[in-house]
């Protein structure tokens, strides 16, 4: 066990540390956040002073070392644009991203848990069809295609919603559906796949064999089988919800995490980006390691296999 902990620290250690330096590298041969920061009509010394300011003249290796070290002591820098701890900044930001993207969360497993088993217990019927079509509109529409269909019915020609802003829980509505209806559509195709799979395997028909009652045999045979691969794509839902929300609260005029990224690297604002960036990481490294612990909840031969 000790050495399982250990491996999957470390593969969480190499992933961060791989966005982190990618990342960096990429933001400072991106352009020079001085042109941007600073007015058109700045002078070269006021450039050259906020580059200096800013660290921004020394060598990629040398920021490096310098970033690395900070983050190592729990520091990420401050803002290029208003100067306030990044920490603070991103802090600020976390909650109202959570508002959106766990009922969308919530959304994918109540809706597409449901639909997908359903689908596979009445394969090739009429009903299994219209679920199947339902995923397949859902998971190929892009959400930004979604976003503003949405708001084009329900708020320009209804007027139900409104379209943007953060003043209520309404205006959480059409952006927690937006960002919930693709996940829910994956997750329905991938579980009516992962139930269909088990079906066909020798002990539930031997099962069925014995006289066990079909009901039984679902669910004390099928699911809790099929739930492994199914675990899977809820833990990889987790960065398709990040990166949606991008996308989303660009659309509804949300201000989270998402938000501030796309603002943030509009303005060059290096320290920012970088924050929300190793934030994502480690929100999809903690997702994939609770995935992992559940892998061994659900099925322990499945850990005593990674241990050798």
């Amino acid at each position: 066990m000790l050495i399982f902990a250990l491996s999957r620290l470390l593969r969480a250690f190499i992933t961060i540390a791989l966005v982190v330096s990618f990342a960096f590298v990429a933001l400072r041969l991106s352009g020079d956040p001085a042109l941007e920061i600073l007015s058109s009509d700045a002078t070269p010394d006021a450039i050259a002073a906020f580059r200096s300011a800013w660290g921004l003249d020394d060598s990629i290796g040398v920021q490096f070392l310098r970033y690395a070290q900070a983050v190592f002591a729990g520091e990420l820098g401050h803002s290029m644009r208003d100067g306030r701890d990044v920490l603070t900044v991103v802090a600020e930001r976390i909650p109202v991203t959570l508002a959106i993207t766990l009922p969308a969360l919530m959304i994918n497993i109540v809706i597409g848990i449901p639909a997908g088993v359903v689908a596979a217990l009445n394969r090739n019927t009429p009903l299994d069809r219209i679920l199947m079509a339902g995923a397949v509109a859902g998971f190929t529409v892009p959400s930004y295609v979604l976003g503003f269909g949405l708001v084009l019915i329900f708020s320009v020609w209804l007027g139900w919603l409104p379209s943007g802003g953060s003043q209520s829980w309404i205006n959480a509505v059409l952006p927690v559906f937006t960002l919930g209806v693709g996940g829910a559509a994956i997750l329905a195709r991938y579980t009516r796949s992962a139930v269909l799979e088990v079906l066909t395997q020798s002990y539930v028909r031997t099962a069925s064999a014995k006289g066990v009652p079909w009901r039984h045999v679902v669910e004390r045979h099928v699911l809790p089988n099929a739930a492994i691969p199914t675990v899977t794509i809820i833990g990889l839902m987790v960065g398709h919800l990040v990166a949606g929300a991008v996308i989303v609260e660009s659309i509804f005029s949300w201000p989270g995490i998402g938000r501030l990224l796309v603002g943030s690297v509009v303005s060059r604002d290096l320290a920012v980006v970088q924050g929300i960036l190793l934030l994502v990481a480690l929100t999809m490294v903690i997702a994939n390691m609770a995935v992992d612990l559940l892998y061994g909840m659900l099925d322990p031969r499945t850990l005593s296999r990674r241990h050798k």
